[in-house]
């Protein structure tokens, strides 16, 4: 107990410190927070009376052009069959290559690729010149050669160069989006979310969590800042233009080699080059089957669907660590180093939020670690009657007590505003489970940027090259690939039970009558009532 008082001194110095590095990263994200929904207000009462949304059908109706698919793999021979399997059955896309980007010394992944090779004409393989792992960016210049060779020896062009990774599970749309919004745009970005976890994986759910605030509210509010994004590395496509200008720039290096977020320093190199970048949602409208929690009835609801990538991400601790790893060293550290504080003051300003994870992912932790010890203390000191009452650590009408309320406040804030993306793309009991993985998500947040730190360090000290530190891929099974839902419509054409004529029929009696498709077709004749409700089941 003689020492109580020095700890209790230790712990207000430190409560001061980690309050005062709180309350700068709460006013950032403040700003953020109000931005957001001004913009919002703005746009839904300004611009978009202005201006009729995007359809669907705007971008079915557009011809489609040559469009390659990079996908850079590294002992990837467990997923890369299935993934690719199921992207050539679940897009709407015709015009496609997928080119692979596998290493000499891979053999298993390579002969993954062929077997797919053998099934579809829309899959290459690309070797690269030397054996993996190099790192990612590697892979993907070995690709680009690979498609500039297939472009010679068949004499097309692809109006657009896509990224994808080997746990994709593309929206089947995604393409035709891509394929509307090019030569109008440079870069797109579409939004990357996480397949649905259990309620109790709190390592692998914490990313749902995460990518619904970014792709939801962050992005966007950086996007109208800085007319600027960074590519997420997956769901995003670059404009012929914009690899042309770049490799001319960069001695027919298109990726940067040395750093392990190339696609992050991307988006800041067609800034530089003044190339056009948007982040782009679009909702679709679907029709999927719902229980009644009443009745236990069937029955249809149409719902928006966001077109999309989703995949999983790790689910194990240590293996989420490694991953979020080389995303601290890539834009923190290697971010910081290679492309400095240049720009204007939005762009330092947006070079600030991606840094300032050093510094809060470990004062995060450290203010769990107070709290824990002070409430420790006054838990074993209110045991013994006898002991002696020491005064509280933070006095009422203090600075430090305006601090912390303030920072209650803000934490407020953090957790309102994250739960509300998740509700927007995953629903309530998403929501509120992510406040309890907010702090797991900061555990690991924590020893990543230590890892990070680390490795830094050691490349500092030894200018060895950092390698492609890969994630272990798990793709999903076959009954949860079905995350996106078809249209009905298109789904009974596609299986031959109905003609575009009988459809189109069904769709103008549903312009005078409005009701569920289903129902329609069902007393039209076209299909029947019970074989409608089996297929709607298990679509």
């Amino acid at each position: 107990m003689d020492n109580i008082p020095y700890l209790l001194v230790v712990m207000q110095i430190l409560m001061a410190f980690v309050c005062i590095v709180f309350f700068i990263s709460g006013l950032d994200d403040l700003f953020i927070d109000l931005y957001f929904w001004v913009r919002r207000f703005y746009r839904k009462f300004f611009v978009m009376t202005k201006y009729q949304p995007l359809t669907e059908q705007q971008i079915l109706d557009k011809p489609e052009q040559f469009i390659a698919i990079m996908l850079p793999a590294w002992d990837e021979s467990a997923v890369i069959g299935q993934m690719l399997r199921n992207t050539i059955k679940s897009i709407n896309y015709t015009n496609y290559h997928i080119f692979v980007g596998v290493y000499p010394n891979d053999p298993k992944t390579r002969a993954e690729v062929e077997k797919v090779m053998v099934e579809s004409d829309h899959v290459h393989l690309c070797i690269t010149g030397d054996d993996g792992p190099t790192n990612k960016a590697d892979c993907l210049n070995w690709i680009c050669n690979g498609i500039r060779k297939f472009e010679q020896k068949n004499n097309i062009e692809f109006a657009c160069y896509i990224m994808q990774d080997c746990e994709d599970v593309i929206h089947p749309l995604c393409y035709k989006l891509f394929n509307y919004l090019f030569p109008k745009a440079d870069m797109v970005q579409l939004p990357v979310l996480s397949l649905p976890r259990k309620w109790y994986e709190f390592t692998g759910a914490h990313y749902q969590d995460e990518f619904a605030q970014l792709h939801y509210k962050d992005l966007p509010v950086r996007e109208s800042i800085t007319k600027s994004i960074p590519a997420a590395g997956v769901g995003v496509a670059f404009s012929r233009k914009a690899i042309s200008i770049v490799a001319s720039n960069n001695n027919n290096q298109i990726f940067s080699t040395n750093s392990l977020t190339e696609d992050y320093d991307f988006g800041f190199k067609l800034r530089e080059y003044k190339l056009k970048q948007m982040f782009v949602r679009l909702f679709v409208d679907r029709t999927i089957t719902k229980k009644s929690l009443i009745t236990g009835k069937k029955k249809q609801v149409k719902v928006k669907e966001l077109v999309c990538i989703k995949e999983f991400f790790p689910n194990i601790f240590w293996a989420s660590v490694r991953q979020k790893s080389r995303w601290v060293l890539g834009i923190g550290l290697q971010g910081w180093a290679n492309l400095g504080w240049k720009g204007p003051l939005s762009i330092k300003y947006i070079l600030y939020r991606d840094r300032k994870a050093l510094i809060t992912n470990l004062i995060n932790l450290l203010g769990y670690i107070i709290v824990f010890v002070v409430v420790s203390i006054w838990i074993i000191i209110s045991l013994d009657p006898n002991a002696y009452q020491y005064p509280p650590l933070v006095e009422e009408g203090t600075f430090l007590w305006y601090l912390i309320a303030i920072n209650a406040f803000f934490l407020g804030l953090r957790i309102f505003h994250r739960g509300y993306c998740v509700k927007q793309l995953h629903g309530w009991t998403q929501a509120f489970l992510s406040f309890p993985r907010m702090v797991w998500g900061n555990v690991i947040n924590f020893f990543a940027t230590t890892r990070a730190l680390s490795q830094y360090m050691t490349y500092l000290r030894t200018k060895k090259t950092i390698g492609w530190d890969k994630t272990d891929h798990v793709y999903p099974e076959d009954n949860a690939l079905n995350v996106f839902k078809p249209k009905l419509g298109e789904f009974l054409i596609g299986a031959g039970i109905i003609t575009k004529e009988q459809l189109d029929n069904a769709l103008s009696t549903q312009i005078e009558q409005p009701r569920l498709l289903g129902d329609i077709l069902s007393e039209l004749g076209y299909v029947q009532k019970v074989q409608l409700e089996l297929i709607i089941e298990n679509m």
